[in-house]
Formats: C-alpha cells, sequence, structure tokens
C-alpha cells in the first residue's frame, strides 16, 4: 500500500484552506491555531515541501495544495459513505426516502400503507425536504427526484413524466360566471406554482393562456405559492383555478374535489425519477422500495390518463 499522509493532518488541512485561516479551522476543529500549526507542520514535514504561502499577511495556498483539495474532499466524502455502509447493518430494517414536500404529501404519502402491508419488517422514514440530498453526506437510502433524469454517479431509473393540467373546484363551474373555456379565465382568479421545483419549461399562466389563444391583461395576476401542494389546496378550497401537475393533482381528481374545466394538457421537460447511490444497489428495502414505486407510477399513469380521458 502506498504511503498516505496523516489522515488528522489531511482533515486540519483541508479546512484551514477552506478557511484559508487558521484561526477558523481551529474554531471549526474545536482545538487551538497552535494545534493547527503543527498538524500543518507535520504534513509539510511529511510531503517536503510547503503547502500554504503567506502574501502580504494573507494565507494563501499553493499552485499543487490548490489542485489537491477537490480530489482530498472527495476521499473525504468517500471515506464517510464507507463509515456510514458500515453502520448500516443494525440498521437494515431503516429505509430512509427523499423526496420534494409536494410531492410526499399528494403522491407518496397516501399510497404508503401498500408498501408497509407488503414489507411489514422494513421501516420507512420520509424525508420531505426542497433542497437536492447529497447521498455522500445524508443518511438518505433512495430518493425521488423531479428533473431532467442526468445525475452523475448515481442509479437512475425514469419513474414517471409529469404534465400540467387546469383544475379547479366543481363549484367553480356554475354559478354568476361559470368557467366553461378559457375565455372565462378573466373573470376567475389564477392560482401560481412559483415552487423551485417546477422546471424552467413548465408553463406558467401567461404562457398557458397564450398559447390557448386567451387575451387575458392580468395573467401575471393572482395567488402565488411555493409549493405545488398548496396551489392544489387553494383550487380544492375554490380560490380560483390553478395549473397543477398531474400526477400531484390525481387523487383529488378521483375523489371530485377537483376537476379539469377544459381538455388543454401540456407535457412538461422533466419526469420523476428513482436515484440511489451504487452503494445502495445490494439493499434488499431499497430494491423492495424500488419495485414497488415503479409498480405505483405505472397504476398512476393509468388513471390519469382516465381521468383526462373522462375531463
Amino acid at each position: 500500500m502506498k504511503q498516505i499522509p496523516p489522515l488528522n493532518a489531511l482533515r486540519v488541512f483541508e479546512a484551514a484552506a477552506r478557511h484559508l485561516s487558521f484561526t477558523k479551522a481551529a474554531d471549526e476543529l474545536h482545538v487551538t491555531p497552535g494545534a493547527v500549526s503543527q498538524q500543518i507542520k507535520a504534513l509539510e514535514d511529511f510531503l517536503q515541501t510547503p503547502v500554504f504561502r503567506r502574501h502580504k499577511r494573507a494565507l494563501l495556498l499553493t499552485d499543487e495544495a490548490q489542485a489537491s483539495l477537490p480530489i482530498l474532499r472527495e476521499g473525504f466524502d468517500k471515506l464517510a459513505e464507507a463509515g456510514q455502509i458500515l453502520a448500516k447493518k443494525a440498521d437494515a430494517g431503516r429505509l430512509t426516502v427523499s423526496v420534494a414536500p409536494s410531492f410526499a404529501s399528494k403522491w407518496l404519502v397516501p399510497r404508503l400503507d401498500k408498501f408497509q402491508e407488503l414489507h411489514p419488517d422494513i421501516d420507512v422514514w420520509v424525508s420531505a425536504d426542497m433542497n437536492v440530498v447529497d447521498f455522500a453526506v445524508d443518511d438518505v437510502d433512495i430518493a425521488i427526484r423531479y428533473g431532467g433524469g442526468k445525475y452523475d454517479g448515481l442509479v437512475t431509473e425514469h419513474l414517471m413524466a409529469e404534465k400540467i393540467v387546469p383544475v379547479c373546484s366543481p363549484q367553480l363551474l356554475t354559478g354568476e360566471t361559470p368557467l366553461k373555456t378559457p375565455e372565462d379565465l378573466k373573470h376567475h382568479t389564477l392560482l401560481h406554482d412559483s415552487s423551485t421545483e417546477k422546471d424552467p419549461g413548465c408553463p406558467t399562466w401567461p404562457m398557458w393562456l397564450k398559447a390557448a389563444g386567451v387575451c387575458h391583461k392580468q395573467g401575471e395576476r393572482g395567488l402565488k405559492f411555493n409549493q405545488s401542494s398548496l396551489v392544489i389546496e387553494a383550487a380544492v378550497a375554490g380560490k380560483g383555478v390553478a395549473l397543477a401537475k398531474a400526477a400531484l393533482a390525481l387523487a383529488d381528481l378521483e375523489a371530485a374535489r377537483l376537476v379539469i374545466p377544459f381538455d388543454l394538457t401540456t407535457p412538461t421537460e422533466f419526469s420523476y425519477y428513482v436515484v440511489h447511490p451504487p452503494s445502495k444497489s445490494s439493499s434488499a428495502a431499497v430494491k423492495a422500495f424500488k419495485q414497488w414505486v415503479l409498480e405505483e407510477a405505472a397504476e398512476s399513469i393509468g388513471a390519469s390518463e382516465a381521468q383526462e380521458a373522462a375531463a
């Protein structure tokens, strides 16, 4: 085995290099600046070359040290991942799933009882967060992502495509200004989805109205929400008309809490994907969940097509 520098010295060097300060590195590592200086000296003695240089009281990295940093950080990430794998043995019955909050509340969670019936020995932990999980540092086994499908270094499987449909409460189809055609939208509040999980190609109300041939000067006006699930809930409550992700609105459509007032469906550029690190490929819990969620998605696609056909 090739000789490698002392791991503790490398850890101290990475912190000092990130902060470009021995004092800040010491604060992060809960040691004294003198201890940091000693570890840096030990590393330089081992390497037989300096890793820092001082310039007008500023601490700078040598060119070689700067070039080594990305590789060093990747190495620490791999060590952390290896540690997680070693620690997983005692918690083999737990499966942590990362998913966006709206997809969790409107699609995944209502179906999870089926998975639990099939696999009572697996405890599912749902981690619903708007931030994309970093498998190298986060304690997550598998994730469902909404995006373009390019996830380097991860095992990726297409779950289902998504499309946008106009939805509203059935009560808006009747009344003083019944919603029958896109032109009637002028008399109703528009509900806007401004969530970060929305892809750039997803139609906004102004885009949708223009494609529908409707001259609506107030296309930007209305209620705005930062999560897709909130847009759908507002539509269910009769607050206006929403452009909703069909998969997320499916349960409310099936329960007749929502209706599709006119058949103008728009496909999106993004889709849902199941992703996990290669190290999780042999996990029985990951295999079971992936097989189940793919089957659920296929069933959901059929139900969604039936709803659109009935619209």
